[in-house]
C-alpha cells in the first residue's frame, strides 16, 4: 500500500518537525526510527528518545488503509533532501520493507515493527491548560537559554525554570556563574506552577517555535510537561530537584548605575575579547566618571584597551568578568540601551533594560 504520496517539501517539513530529538546512537535501535501510523487520509509521525516525545499529523495522500510501521528517521530525511522540492515522492509498504520513490530514483528501506516502538507514558494528572503566544515564549527562551548549564553535576541547572503564577510567566536559567531572568504577562491567570524543563527540551522548543501569531498550549504535571502548537504535541520529562532561589541572587540596591548603548558596548567587548586567552577569558572594566575602559591581556603579554564615553558620576570601580558571559547576554538582547548596576569590584553586576523590569542578568565577577 502507498503510505504517502506528496511533494518532497511537504513530506520533509513534517519529518523535520519531529526528527530533531532522534539520537544517532541509542541502546534501542528502534529509537533511531520515526513511527508512521496511517488512519484514513491522516498520517501520524511520532519520534521519541524515551524522555521527549513529539507527534504531528499530516494529510499526505496515499491509500486509505490503516498501517503502522517505523523507518530510519535520519536515512529517509537525508534521501528526501537530495530530491527537488517540487518532486512528487511516495512511500510504499511491501513485505516488511518500505520503498521510497521520487522521479526515477527508488530506495528500498528496512522497517521495524510499530509494536516495538516505546511510546512515552503520558501523566494522568496534568494541571490546568494555559496558552501563550508562540513568539512570546520563543522570545523568553532566547533571553535566558544561553545561561543554562551544560552537563553540570547539579542536574537541576541543566535546564530552565518555568514559573507560572497569576498572570505572569517567568523563565530563569543559571550555571552558577551567571543568571538570566525574563518574564511576560499572560492574558489569563494561572495557579502557581514551578517546573524545570531539560536543556534538550528547551533547545528543541526554540527550534520549533514560530514568530507567527499562533499560540502554544501548556500543561504541567509532577514529572511531565505537555506543549501543543501548530498541530504538534510535545511531551517531555521534567528535571527533578530544587532550583536555586533566584530572587536572592538578583542584587537589589546597587547604587552605581550606568546606561549605555548596547551595540557600542558589545562591539568593544568583542574587540577586546580577541586578546584574551582561550582558557582564561577575563577582561577588566574600569568605571570612572565620564568613561568606561575595557582591557584584556593574554599569556603572550599582548594587551587590548578600548574606551567608551559614558554619562556617569558614581564611584570609581575596577571589576573583572568572563567576557563570554557579557557577550552572550548582550548578543541575545535586541534593545538599543542597556543598564549596568555595580556595587564594587567584588560584588555581582546586574544588567537590565532601562525602564523595563522584564529582563535581568546577573554576572559574578572574576579575579583578574
Amino acid at each position: 500500500m502507498i503510505v504517502f504520496k506528496a511533494t518532497q517539501d511537504q513530506v520533509l517539513s513534517v519529518l523535520q518537525s519531529v526528527s530533531g530529538i532522534v539520537e544517532r546512537k541509542h541502546t534501542l535501535p528502534i529509537l533511531a526510527n520515526v513511527l508512521l501510523q496511517k488512519v484514513g487520509s491522516s498520517l501520524q509521525f511520532t519520534t521519541s528518545d524515551l524522555e521527549i516525545q513529539i507527534r504531528t499529523t499530516a494529510d499526505l495522500g496515499g491509500d486509505q488503509e490503516a498501517i503502522s510501521t517505523t523507518v530510519g528517521a535520519k536515512k529517509i530525511s537525508d534521501i528526501l533532501r537530495t530530491i527537488p522540492s517540487e518532486q512528487i515522492v511516495s512511500l510504499e509498504a511491501k513485505d516488511n520493507k518500505l520503498i521510497l520513490k521520487g522521479g526515477k530514483s527508488k530506495f528500498t528501506l528496512q522497517s521495524m515493527p510499530a509494536v516495538d516502538f516505546p511510546l512515552v507514558q503520558e501523566s494522568a494528572h496534568f494541571g490546568p491548560l494555559f496558552s501563550v503566544p508562540q513568539k512570546t515564549l520563543k522570545s523568553l527562551l532566547s533571553q535566558v537559554s544561553f545561561a543554562m548549564a551544560i552537563h553540570d553535576i547539579r542536574y537541576y541547572l541543566n535546564g530552565i525554570l518555568f514559573v507560572a503564577e497569576g498572570n505572569q510567566l517567568s523563565l530563569v536559567a543559571t550555571d552558577g556563574h551567571r543568571l538570566a531572568f525574563a518574564s511576560a504577562t499572560l492574558d489569563v491567570d494561572v495557579p502557581k506552577q514551578e517546573v524545570i524543563l531539560p536543556r534538550k527540551t528547551v533547545l528543541e522548543l526554540q527550534r520549533l517555535l514560530s514568530d507567527a501569531d499562533g499560540a502554544i498550549d501548556m500543561q504541567f504535571a509532577n514529572n511531565q510537561a505537555k506543549f501543543t502548537f501548530d498541530g504538534m504535541e510535545f511531551v517531555t520529562k521534567l528535571v527533578e530537584g530544587k532550583f536555586p532561589d533566584y530572587n536572592r541572587v538578583i542584587p537589589k540596591n546597587h547604587h552605581n548605575c550606568i546606561i549605555l548603548g548596547r551595540a557600542a558596548l558589545l562591539a568593544t567587548l568583542q574587540r577586546t575579547a580577541i586578546l584574551t586567552s582561550d582558557k582564561f577569558k577575563g577582561i577588566r572594566l574600569n568605571v570612572e566618571p565620564g568613561s568606561l575602559r575595557v582591557a584584556s591581556t593574554n599569556a603572550e603579554q599582548e594587551e587590548a584597551i578600548d574606551e567608551l564615553d559614558i554619562d556617569y558620576s558614581g564611584d570609581a570601580i575596577e571589576i573583572g568578568f568572563n567576557v563570554t558571559y557579557l557577550i552572550d547576554a548582550l548578543g541575545n538582547m535586541t534593545q538599543d540601551m542597556v543598564k549596568m548596576e555595580l556595587a564594587d569590584g567584588n560584588s555581582s553586576a546586574l544588567f537590565t533594560i532601562p525602564d523595563n523590569t522584564t529582563f535581568k542578568y546577573v554576572i559574578m565577577p572574576m579575579r583578574i
